[in-house]
């Protein structure tokens, strides 16, 4: 079995490589810059240079692959949604021009609702296409990561995080080692077939204002969650430099989910995943502050 790795640098990326080289494979990594990887997996993995947005490029560097782990890659565009279609295309196109059997997909809770739901309606659409292939995929349907509370470390330094989403709404959260943990056993796993939507929903549904408790009780820094307008946080987020279609694309991953949104796969013992958000922010945060 060969199997491809895309974004093998990012968040979930570099858990996947590690997964698949402690079973014992040797994936080919499908990356921008090979100067990027890790010293430590020299002669482990087989590094191309590749960019996601060639089509060409993607359709070469993956002849021969039997099994392809794809992440749209994130982009500044003011249009990510057509970016992330356009990427979808290209890994659609690989794997009909060469036969590759069987793709796991990073898609997200949200994807469900097909349009209405900012930036993950790009990934909605790369679901869309995968499947017109004909292979075997899984769509990895995930929480919101703990990761993303690092862009937040100004905003807990000063004792607020600030959000659209009504404090007490509870969502998936998880941690993206135990989404690479599950994408890693679907790519070394013979024993499914067809169109498989998997959510991954981490350990428990949590509100943000009960994130903000675990993160002031791990870092020992008094945090809270604060709910403001979506007018100000667009202000916000055009401060920061996002074009107008960034902009919406942002707080749609919010908005087109907050209003009786419920994910499409429930909690199950096949959906939760283990690691809890006081042990990342022990591990991953807390060292930051």
């Amino acid at each position: 079995m060969r199997i491809a790795v895309t974004t093998p640098t990012g968040t979930v990326g570099r858990h996947v490589v590690n997964g698949l080289v402690r079973a014992g494979a040797r994936p080919l990594l499908l990356m921008r810059d090979p100067a990027r990887l890790a010293p430590a997996l020299a002669g482990l993995v087989e590094p191309v240079a590749v960019d996601q947005g060639d089509e060409a490029a993607v359709v070469a560097a993956t002849a021969g692959v039997d099994t392809l782990f794809w992440v749209d890659p994130p982009t500044r565009t003011d249009d990510p949604v057509a970016a992330y279609a356009r990427f979808g295309a290209h890994a659609a196109r690989a794997v009909t021009a060469n036969g590759i059997r069987r793709v796991v997909f990073l898609s997200s809770v949200g994807a469900e609702r097909r349009s209405g739901a900012g930036e993950i309606d790009g990934l909605a659409r790369t679901e869309q296409l995968l499947d017109d292939t004909g292979a075997d995929v899984v769509h990895l349907r995930c929480g919101f990561f703990f990761s993303n509370l690092l862009m937040e470390l100004d905003s807990i330094r000063s004792g607020a995080i600030r959000v659209v989403l009504p404090v007490d709404h509870p969502m998936p959260w998880v941690a993206p080692r135990d989404i690479a943990e599950v994408a890693v056993g679907r790519l070394l796993n013979p024993g499914w077939a067809g169109r498989v939507v998997q959510a991954v929903h981490g350990p428990a549904d949590l509100s943000w204002e009960q994130a903000a408790a675990v993160v002031a009780d791990v870092t020992g820094r008094p945090v809270r969650a604060e709910r403001i307008a979506d007018e100000r946080m667009r202000d916000t987020l055009a401060g920061a430099g996002l074009g107008p279609g960034l902009v919406e694309a942002v707080m749609g991953m919010s908005t087109g989910l907050r209003d009786g949104f419920r994910p499409e796969q429930s909690r199950t013992a096949a959906t939760t995943t283990p690691t809890t958000l006081a042990a990342w922010c022990q591990d991953e945060l807390r060292p930051l502050l």
